[in-house]
This record gives structure tokens, sequence and C-alpha cells, in this order.
């Protein structure tokens, strides 16, 4: 049985909405439990993350970067960090921001160095853009164009119903790619 981790931070509930749709979709590869963890109760979950064979983080972007309490977590793992312990686990990221560009770049790069700081290997989406056409639509997978983990838009004037629900599709097809890889290579 293959365990994955999704540990995230929301701060107005659109990446938890996210986070949710990301876990539902590793929860529904045969062969995977699937673990939602909030950093609020990160430190509850420590052997659960020594445990889990991927872990996928997940933060608003806030200032061009993963927010404050996605941070604190990120640093509260210098001790996992120091004995290896999450060597060669898989990672991934997403992150939510309300313009379609937002520089989510720069957060899914932080959860990036993140991973190979502490010896993790990373998955990309997997998917190729959607919405990049004239033949293309808002309800295409991939419609924010991301290659090296999810993208979301949400509207800034909005709650969770200001988030298309392409993404949340996108989401659940990214957490079953991570779970798919652990269950093929925990085989």
């Amino acid at each position: 049985m293959a365990s994955v981790a999704i540990v995230y931070h929301s701060g107005y509930g659109h990446t938890k909405a996210i986070a949710e749709s990301v876990h539902k979709g590793a929860a529904s590869v045969a062969g995977v439990t699937a673990t939602l963890i909030s950093v609020a109760d990160a430190e509850q979950h420590w052997d659960t993350l020594a445990k889990a064979d991927a872990i996928i983080f997940g933060a608003p972007t806030y200032m061009g970067s993963v927010s404050a309490e996605m941070k604190k977590f990120m640093e509260a793992s210098a001790k996992v960090w120091f004995t290896q312990g999450w060597k060669d686990k898989l990672a991934g990221g997403f992150t939510v921001s309300a313009a379609y560009s937002g520089d989510k770049l720069a957060t899914l790069q932080q959860f990036m160095v993140f991973a190979g700081q502490q010896t993790m290997l990373w998955v990309p989406l997997g998917l190729m853009p959607g919405f990049n056409s004239s033949k293309g639509s808002i309800d295409d997978l991939n419609r924010v164009g991301s290659y090296s983990g999810l993208m979301v838009q949400a509207n800034s004037d909005q709650g969770v119903e200001g988030i298309a629900a392409s993404d949340f599709k996108t989401a659940e097809s990214y957490g079953a790619r991570v779970a798919g890889l652990a269950v093929k290579i925990g085989a």
C-alpha cells in the first residue's frame, strides 16, 4: 500500500478546496492511502510524513512566494533535512492566486528547491497546457498552462465558487498522477 500526504496552507479557503481535490485524486488510485494535512496541524503528523511515499505541498502565492505559514512548516522540517528523512520520496506542489500568472511559478520553484534540499524526487504536472489555442476553452485541464506543478487561478472577489471546475479536475488528475507513480515505484 502506497501512502500520499498532502500538506497545505490556505488563507481564504481556495487552497484548501484544491488540496481536497488533490487528495480526492490521490485517494482514487487503487492501493493508495491519502492523508490531508493542514500546516496548522503539521506538528501532529511528522510520523505520517515520515511514512509517506509521496508528499504534495500546497500554498497560496502571496507576494510572489509561498505563504508565511507554509514557510514556517518548511523551516520546521530542518530536523528531517538533517537526517535526510524524506530522501527519495516523491514530491509535488500546487499553488493558487487570483491572477493567471500571479508569479505562481516562483512558488512552485520554491517547492522544487525545498524538495531538492530534502533529496526528494519532483513530479511535474504531466499535462499539456490547455486553453492555449483558438479551439481551447476554460474547461480544458491545465487551463493556466503549467508544467512544473499545479497552478490554479481563483477570482479575488469570490470564494471557492470563483475557481473553474476544470482547475478542480486538474487537481484531481495531479493527485492521481503522483499517487500512481508512488504505487509504480513502490512495486
